[in-house]
C-alpha cells in the first residue's frame, strides 16, 4: 500500500497549494479524512483483484500436474472483532481461505503425506513465486496445502487487519492442516511436514514447537527468528506494522514479552520435531544475526537438528528459492530430508 500514501502525499500537498476559497480548516481537514478512505478501498480492491489473478495463474501454470481447489475453512476466534448483535467473538471463528494441490498420479485408494506450506511476508500472501516449489512437491508425491491465515493480503480490510504475526496465524495453519487430515480422504495424519521461508519459517517453526504432535518434520528457510532483535535493526515503516492499533498495538520496547513469545529463537526449548534450517549471511531481510541466536539457543537447550549457514550465497534473503542450479540443488537436500521422516 506504500504506492497510495505516496499518492495521497502528492494530492494532499498539491491541494494545500491551491487557493481555497470559503473553506475553512475543518473543511479542508474532513476532506483529506475522505480522500485517505478512499485510497484505502481503492489498495484493497487493487489486492483483491491481483489475487484473483493469482488464481487463474495457479491453474495455468500447475493445473496439468495438480487437481487444485481453494477451500474456505473456519478457525479461532479474531479476539479484536466487534460483537454482532450478542454474538461474542468466542462464538463466531475467523474464516481462511487455503489453496489445495492435489497430485493428478496420486493413487487414491492409499494415504498419503502432506506438505504445509505457509506463505512469508507481513501481509504476505500466497503468490505465484512458489509454482516452481509447489511443482517441485507434488512431483515427489506430495499433496501441498498453503494456509492463506489471517494478516494475509488479497481478501479485504477486515482479514487483513486481523493480522496476529506468530500468534494466532499460527492456530490458522494448524486448523487448516486438521483440516486437510479430516476432509480430503487421502492423507496419512502420521505424515506431515511444515515447510517455510521467512515468516512462513517462522510460522513453521512455531507450529511444531507449539504442536509436535501434528507434525512429523519441518523445514525453515532464512526463518525470522527474533522479533526482539529484528525490531532493533529494521526501519520505523517496519516497526509500524506490528505496533499498529490492529496488531500487537505496542512497541518491542513496551511489551518485550510479547515480541518473545513470537519468536522462535525464545521458545527453542519446545522443539520435539526433525528440524532443517537454512540461512544466507547476506540476507538483507532476515540477518543472519536472529538465526544465529535460534542455532545458539537450540543447541544450549541440547535439541537434536540439522543446519547450514551458507556464506554470501547470490540471491541473500531468496537464494535458496530462485531458479539457479544452486538452489534447484538446495531445494533436492530439504526434500530428501523430508522423505526420511515422510
Amino acid at each position: 500500500m506504500k504506492p497510495f500514501s505516496v499518492l495521497l502525499s502528492l494530492i494532499i500537498a498539491v491541494a494545500l497549494s491551491l487557493p481555497v476559497f470559503g473553506q475553512t480548516e475543518n473543511d479542508l481537514a474532513s476532506k483529506v479524512v475522505a480522500l485517505e478512505a478512499q485510497l484505502e478501498s481503492a489498495s484493497f480492491a487493487i489486492d483483491r483483484l491481483n489475487k484473483k489473478v493469482d488464481d487463474l495463474l495457479w491453474f495455468e501454470r500447475v493445473g496439468e500436474v495438480a487437481e487444485i481447489d481453494k477451500v474456505y475453512i473456519p478457525t479461532t476466534p479474531n479476539p479484536r472483532a466487534e460483537e454482532t448483535y450478542g454474538i461474542t467473538n468466542d462464538r463466531h471463528p475467523i474464516k481462511i481461505w487455503c489453496y489445495v494441490f492435489v497430485p493428478r498420479a496420486l493413487d487414491r485408494s492409499k494415504k498419503h503425506s502432506l506438505i504445509v506450506l505457509p506463505h512469508g511476508g507481513v501481509h504476505g500472501d500466497f503468490g505465484t513465486y512458489y509454482t516452481h516449489v509447489v511443482r517441485e512437491l507434488i512431483g515427489e508425491g506430495y499433496v501441498v496445502l498453503a494456509p492463506e491465515y489471517r494478516g494475509s493480503t488479497g481478501y479485504g480490510k477486515e482479514y487483513y487487519e486481523a493480522i496476529d504475526y506468530g500468534g494466532l496465524e499460527v492456530s490458522d495453519v494448524v486448523a487448516a492442516r486438521d483440516w486437510a487430515v479430516e476432509s480430503l480422504g487421502l492423507i496419512d495424519e502420521t505424515r506431515v511436514g511444515i515447510v517455510g521461508w521467512s515468516h512462513g519459517g517462522l510460522i513453521a517453526l512455531m507450529s511444531v514447537f507449539d504442536h509436535p504432535d501434528k507434525f512429523q518434520v519441518a523445514y525453515a528457510g532464512v526463518p525470522v527468528s527474533d522479533l526482539v532483535a529484528r525490531m532493533g535493526y529494521m526501519t520505523d515503516d517496519y516497526r509500524g506494522l506490528y505496533s499498529a492499533d490492529y496488531h500487537i498495538g505496542k512497541t518491542a520496547y513496551e511489551d518485550t514479552e510479547a515480541y518473545r513469545r513470537r519468536s522462535p529463537a525464545w521458545n527453542a526449548h519446545k522443539l520435539q520435531t526433525p528440524l532443517l534450517i537454512h540461512t544466507n549471511t547476506n540476507d538483507r531481510d532476515v540477518n543472519v544475526l536472529e538465526v544465529e541466536h535460534l542455532i545458539q539457543s537450540l543447541k544450549a537447550e541440547g535439541k537434536d537438528f540439522e543446519y547450514k549457514i551458507y556464506q554470501d550465497r547470490p540471491g541473500g534473503h531468496s537464494f535458496n528459492r530462485l531458479d539457479t542450479p544452486f538452489a534447484k540443488e538446495n531445494r533436492k537436500e530439504i526434500y530428501a530430508f523430508l522423505k526420511k521422516f515422510l
